[in-house]
């Protein structure tokens, strides 16, 4: 039996991104060139050439810049979840800035999108032990899944030790939500992240492949893949930042392409949505 994996777009542009905020301050991201309309058609371009569905999770900055951009995307027959407004780290906001950001992000893509908004991802994966309350927050404003826990170890995010396969969490205010974390294989005692992005790019595409067939074959699990618009991009701007910051941005810009459309071949794929209907995790109603 075919396992269909969830397949998931983050759409911010390359000056949004964690690694650069020391550099770029929020307040000048106008100032800077935009590049986010192209590189997410290009996607689109993709996916329809390939007749596959998945996950555009918008930050709400991009939402409220390019409102035709999310129209497009659910024109197209994608889901449309959120990725929060202004790509903070959770764990660097108060709990209030928080719950404002979000529920104005949610506004603006359901009146986009015209359709209810389930899913959420954290900015940088950062619901970590620090920023637990916010999952809280997520289920009371209506959110019925999140993807934003990565359970391994890295600098900016991630929980070890918790499941690597969707569940149900029970938040403190007593509602629930599904979570289904960001994918990881284990290797001895440590879970190696597998799930996209800068991995996808700094592994060679045959470990990728491997790992992820091993998931969907031995495991018997479905895996999230993730990706950026600005990953496909090797002609951006390049931004002056530290090593560390510049090698994870820049590894492999022009490879991850053809990766990406190797990877579209090699499995099958759904929105986020309708892998956690298929798992029993989300009722019909909740799909929308």
């Amino acid at each position: 039996m075919t396992i269909t994996n969830a397949l998931t777009v983050d759409v911010e542009d390359y000056y949004h991104v964690t690694a650069f905020s020391k550099t770029i301050k929020k307040e000048n991201w106008c100032n800077y060139e935009s590049r986010v309309e192209k590189n997410t058609y290009r996607l689109l371009e993709i996916y329809s050439e390939k007749k596959i569905k998945g996950t555009f999770f918008v930050l709400g900055w991009v939402a409220k810049k390019y409102p035709h951009l999310v129209r497009e995307i659910a024109a197209d027959g994608h889901e449309v979840a959120c990725h929060g407004y202004s790509h903070q780290l959770i764990y660097n906001q108060t709990p209030k800035i928080f719950r404002e950001e979000t529920i104005a992000a949610k506004s603006i893509l359901e009146d986009q999108a015209q359709t209810f908004i389930c899913g959420y991802r954290a900015a940088s994966y950062s619901i970590t032990k620090r920023s637990e309350w916010a999952l809280d927050i997520l289920a009371e404003i209506g959110f019925v899944y999140d993807s934003s826990i990565f359970p391994t170890h890295h600098d900016l995010y991630g929980m070890p030790g918790t499941p690597i396969s969707p569940y149900d969490i029970s938040a403190q205010n007593g509602r629930t939500i599904v979570e289904f974390p960001l994918t990881t294989l284990k290797l001895a005692n440590y879970q190696v992240p597998v799930a996209g992005g800068g991995y996808f790019r700094l592994y060679p595409y045959l470990i990728t492949r491997t790992a992820l067939r091993y998931i969907n074959v031995k495991e018997n699990n479905p895996f999230v893949f993730y990706i950026h618009p600005w990953e496909i991009d090797p002609k951006q701007p390049r931004i002056k930042a530290g090593l560390t910051s510049r090698f994870r941005h820049y590894n492999n810009l022009d490879k991850c392409e053809k990766r990406l459309i190797r990877l579209l071949d090699d499995f099958s794929f759904s929105p986020m949505r309708d892998v956690l209907a298929g798992l029993g995790l989300m009722k019909k109603d909740d799909v929308g």
